[in-house]
Parts: C-alpha cells; sequence; structure tokens
C-alpha cells in the first residue's frame, strides 16, 4: 500500500490530497463494486453464493462451484479487487483529463462501455472460465449493467469525493 500511496500523493500534489484520493478510491470502489453486485444479483435472479463462486472459477475453475463459502468469499473479494482496479484506473486517467470528472455523466458511461469491452475480450478469454459463446442478450445486458451501474458509479462518486470542501 505503500506505493500507492506514494503515487497519489505525487499525482494529487499533497498529503491532504493524497488522503483524499485514498478516500474517493475506496469510496468509488465499494460503491461500484457493491452495485454491480446488487445488478448481477438481480439480472442473473441467481444467489449471492453461486455469483461469487462463478467469479472465484475465473481463477480456480469449475471446482469453484464444489468450493462452498471458503470459493464463494474468494468471489467477492476478486469481485472487489476488480472494481478497485477498475477505479483507480479511472482514477489515474482523470488526473491527466479532469474532463472525465467534469463530465463524470458522459464519461462514466463511456468507461463502463470500456471495463466491459475489456473484461468480455482480455480478461475472461485469460480466466480459468476461457472463452465461452457470446449471445447478443447476455453481452447487452452486461454492456447496459456496465454503461449505466459500473463507470457511472465510479466517476460520480470520485467526483463527489474528490470535489468535497
Amino acid at each position: 500500500m505503500h506505493g500507492m500511496a506514494t503515487t497519489l500523493a505525487a499525482t494529487a500534489g499533497s498529503t491532504g490530497s493524497a488522503t483524499r484520493a485514498m478516500q474517493a478510491i475506496v469510496a468509488a470502489g465499494l460503491v461500484c463494486g457493491t452495485l454491480d453486485a446488487i445488478s448481477a444479483r438481480i439480472v442473473s435472479g441467481a444467489p449471492w453464493m453461486r455469483i461469487s463462486q462463478f467469479i472465484a472459477s475465473g481463477v480456480l475453475g469449475p471446482d469453484s462451484f464444489k468450493g462452498g463459502m471458503r470459493t464463494a468469499v474468494l468471489g467477492t473479494v476478486l469481485h472487489y479487487t476488480i472494481a478497485f482496479g477498475a477505479t483507480i484506473v479511472f482514477f489515474a486517467a482523470s488526473r491527466f483529463m479532469p474532463a472525465l470528472l467534469d463530465r463524470a455523466l458522459l464519461f462514466g458511461p463511456l468507461y463502463g462501455l470500456c471495463v466491459h469491452l475489456f473484461m468480455q475480450f482480455a480478461v475472461l478469454p485469460m480466466s480459468a472460465i476461457g472463452r465461452r459463446p457470446i449471445t447478443a442478450r447476455g453481452f447487452l445486458t452486461q454492456l447496459a449493467v456496465h454503461m449505466i451501474v459500473v463507470g457511472p458509479s465510479i466517476a460520480l462518486t470520485l467526483r463527489s469525493v474528490l470535489r468535497r470542501a
């Protein structure tokens, strides 16, 4: 964590700004991860444990579904790790392009689109899940979730926390 704090301090400009940046990243990662998890539950209709085990199957493969609570917790940790990763990327980009936060309602959904495409065509194929057939309905549903929930929750939460007086 020390390396990240140093990077944030250098990026944000001062210790107070680094603290605010860390608060913003934590808040946005938690909001994004939680809203995305709720969306997954609503869209799929699957129970939390099954959804989390599916996420863990990206690392463990099909055996994830035999691991009970242990693999469900791993899936939850992985889910939030991904949410925090997406948040950190957007935060870093916003330091060079302030318009990302200035126009969060425009760039949030566009970022959600980018996150979806990265997950679909880079992360999932390289995971233990591997390449899966893409259906139009599944692709568009996940695209909508990323454009309505993931990207905007990151952009708007970062903007809110970073711009608080």
